[in-house]
């Protein structure tokens, strides 16, 4: 089946009218729309006719999205229905003004008080998500989607999923991810678990307290390389009014080992609330190796066993002296 957007507007799909586009990513295009018969404002996404003539991969997509739908959580997207129209592979969810994504936009980076909440919501979300076995695998400030009151919730839990299950059951090469937030092992190929999650919800605070992404480039190849090996330079670097504390909680999300990042998103949560309470656990704040040189207590430390190693080494020197001498 041929078709483009624009002519899907006005159309009813399943129980939905679709009013107009929003935008589209790799996969799907998002409609605002409504509920047939009221005036109850929906977003409806609907997979790309190259995806959806593809049995193998509208199959998935629908039960990945039918797995998703059983997420209840208020930090992860609702999702109303997910269904099968006349060829066109659907589902809806509830319509927020905003994403992250268009917030830096319009404003440019946030405040600490402003990205605070949001990263506790995402935290809580993927504390949720991972505990009950799902790995997001596409964090990104795209799919953060800020409700009227401030919230955040985090959309988009099965197409990175449905892209992953197709590509092992047939071997075609398909992108899962978005380049500038993939994690050193999801870059490389490898086995992932929520810590790849949180690598990308680091690069996503990264974006949203300085404006800017920690590794930049257009060549995919030349950012992956980047991902695995290049330290991310500081966030105070790019960006004034940031704290150390701060700092350290997204360089340690940032680290390229997943053993250096927090063990869990609840880990994460835990710092994450504390730091908004003004309270500080030090062995909570434990920065991944290529952090350690941002630390200035660390560097402190380090130059204190320099000095008293050579207090040591010059009484030794001295008392070898006075033996040498009296013999």
């Amino acid at each position: 089946m041929t078709l483009n957007p624009d002519e899907l507007i006005g159309r009813d799909v399943g129980p939905y009218t679709l009013d107009r586009l929003l935008g589209q990513g790799g996969f799907a295009w998002v409609f605002a729309g409504r509920r047939r018969g009221t005036d109850d404002p929906v977003a409806v996404k609907v997979l790309k006719p190259r995806y959806a003539g593809d049995p193998q991969f509208e199959s998935r997509f629908r039960n990945e999205f039918k797995v998703a739908s059983e997420l209840k959580h208020p930090h992860v997207i609702r999702i109303y229905e997910v269904g099968l129209d006349g060829g066109i592979t659907y589902f809806g969810m509830p319509l927020y003004p905003e994403s992250l994504g268009t917030i830096l936009e319009r404003r440019g980076p946030l405040t600490e008080e402003q990205v605070l909440p949001i990263a506790i919501d995402m935290a809580d979300a993927l504390a949720f998500a991972h505990d009950a076995g799902i790995v997001h695998r596409d964090i990104k400030v795209d799919n953060i989607l800020i409700a009227e009151d401030g919230s955040a919730v985090l959309a988009d839990f099965g197409i990175a999923r449905a892209v992953s299950g197709y590509t092992s059951a047939t071997g075609v090469n398909m992108t899962i991810g978005t380049p500038h937030y993939v994690s050193p092992e999801q870059a490389q190929g490898r086995p992932l678990d929520g810590r790849s999650d949180l690598y990308a919800l680091g690069v996503t605070l990264y974006k949203a307290v300085t404006g800017e992404l920690p590794f930049k480039s257009t060549d995919w190849f030349e950012l992956a390389r980047m991902h695995v090996e290049d330290p991310p330079p500081p966030p105070s670097e790019k960006q004034d009014g940031i704290s150390r504390r701060l700092e350290r909680v997204i360089l340690r999300c940032l680290a390229k080992h997943p053993d250096d990042r927090y063990a869990s998103a609840s880990e994460l949560l835990e710092d994450l609330r504390l730091l908004a309470a003004g309270k500080k656990r030090t062995e909570q704040f434990i920065m991944p190796p290529e952090a350690e040189a941002f630390d200035e207590r660390s560097w402190l430390n380090r130059r204190w066993v320099w000095v008293i190693a050579a207090v040591l080494v010059v009484v030794a020197v001295a008392l070898l002296v006075v033996v040498l001498g009296r013999r």
